[in-house]
């Protein structure tokens, strides 16, 4: 019969558990404030599990414990893995991989000293932005730039800075949500800005934004539906019209981007994506996108545009509030050289998987599929862009297809196997079938993939 009185008697008091050989050991590394906090917190734990009805843990297990929570302090849950899953933007993977060069550029700065905000020349204090400007103004034909934290921050601060409390016109099949809650009416409200609707959710044409121009418009708005496509009977504002209209009525064309590109996405067998050089060269006022999908750099909120707009932006107060931090600026402008050297497509991670080419992706497919003996086959597949980008936009793929039904090597024990191994291999489950993407896997990581394959084939035998 259950004595709660008697199960309480039972657990150990903090001395005790500080006493025993496994706390004592770590007494040697850790602060013993630590450890008298830990064992509090797990009596604690242990104290409502008994009120609870439960009976009490024995020693060794709350020791146990509380060691684990000691090493799960020292063990950095951010952990590198292998993505095999063919999205190759994965925002829950923290979407674009980096190329070395932006990696070396962010650990030079990470560890050392930099000239930031410090004009070398003159001796005196300088601007962040001087050291990404000129490369975003060069590759883009933009007057000026501005690069803040992510296009979020972006988008809020070109609104806040250019239009508060006045209106901005936007069609109503762009008034969209872009992800993770972010949605545009939400971010104007935030902004103080007043969101004009116009159109219908598939139909906007130039004369329902020019009919809601009022005193009070500050801005026309186009928001690119980067994370999907209407299809069927649609009609859209050019944004050569849209520049037009703004000028003969002295308005500001605020053009959101969300992803952002350079390349022209049409030669590697994608659907169009606008070009953000394509934008400037429009007369887009400002045009804001994202850093780290389709340009492949590290989270970052670009800005470029017309240098009366950007300036204004610059001296707002928000402006510090969602600035850029020194490491990311550095892998940032790193990226965009790759851009000026023309060299995207080889140095680019992103852009090296979007452009790999379908002999390399199914000979690496095989060579994978050595090292599972004959326990799986290779398929035919589709890799997906991800982050938002390309909606439905896809590129053949080879995939290794592990099925195995039989008692525990399920598609999802083995998923979990490869997610277990020292560096986790993730990839997909479709239909009961564990599927891995050479496509969205570098080649230089090949080595760790077949590796973990091979462990698996040891383990299923």
């Amino acid at each position: 019969m259950f004595e709660m009185e008697t199960e309480f008697r039972r657990l150990p008091g903090v001395d005790k558990i500080l006493a025993s050989e496994r706390l004592t050991r770590l007494a040697e590394v850790y602060p013993h404030d630590l450890l008298v906090d830990l064992a509090r917190k797990q009596l604690e734990c242990e104290r409502r599990s008994v009120a609870g009805g439960r009976a009490a843990s024995a020693f060794d297990k709350i020791v146990a414990v509380i060691v684990n929570r000691v090493r799960a302090l020292e063990s950095p849950g951010l952990r590198p893995v292998v993505n095999a899953t063919g999205v190759i933007l994965h925002t829950n993977l923290g979407r674009a991989p980096l190329s070395g060069e932006a990696v070396a550029a962010m650990e030079a700065v990470a560890r050392d000293y930099s000239s930031l905000e410090f004009d070398l020349d003159s001796g005196t204090r300088g601007s962040r932005q001087v050291h990404i400007e000129s490369l975003l103004c060069q590759l883009t034909g933009a007057e000026a730039a501005l690069v803040v934290n992510n296009n979020a921050s972006a988008v809020l601060l070109g609104l806040i800075a250019l239009a508060r409390r006045k209106e901005v016109i936007v069609s109503r099949g762009q008034a969209v949500e872009i992800g993770g809650g972010f949605r545009i009416p939400d971010v104007m409200r935030q902004g103080g800005v007043k969101l004009v609707e116009v159109g219908t959710t598939n139909c906007t044409y130039i004369n329902d934004f020019e009919q809601a121009i009022s005193p009070r418009t500050a801005a026309l708005l186009r928001v690119h539906s980067s994370n999907f496509r209407l299809m069927g009977f649609t009609n859209e504002v050019s944004l050569e019209d849209l520049v037009a209209l703004a000028e003969r009525s002295d308005l500001l064309v605020l053009d959101d981007l969300g992803s952002g590109c350079f390349l022209d996405t049409t030669q590697f067998g994608l659907a169009p994506e606008p070009l953000v050089q394509q934008s400037v060269a429009y007369g887009a006022g400002l045009i804001c996108f994202s850093g780290d999908k389709l340009v492949g750099g590290p989270q970052a909120g670009i800005i470029v545009g017309k240098k009366q707009f950007i300036d204004r932006l610059k001296k707002h107060p928000l402006a510090r509030a969602v600035r850029i931090d020194k490491i990311r600026l550095a892998g940032l402008a790193a990226t965009l050289v790759h851009y000026l050297k023309d060299e995207a497509t080889t140095k680019v991670p992103v852009w090296r998987m979007i452009s790999a080419p379908m002999e390399e992706i199914a000979r690496r497919a095989e060579q994978w599929a050595l090292a599972l003996e004959g326990k799986t086959k290779v398929i035919e597949g589709e890799t997906m862009i991800g982050g938002g980008s390309l909606p439905g936009g896809t590129l053949p793929t080879r995939l290794l297809a592990l099925g195995y039904q039989r008692g525990r090597h399920t598609a999802q024990a083995l998923g979990r196997k490869l997610r277990s191994h020292e560096v986790p291999l993730i990839g997909r489950i479709s239909e009961d079938v564990l599927l891995l993407d050479p496509r969205s896997v570098l080649p230089e990581e090949d080595e760790v993939v077949i590796q973990a394959l091979r462990d698996l084939a040891a383990v299923v035998k």
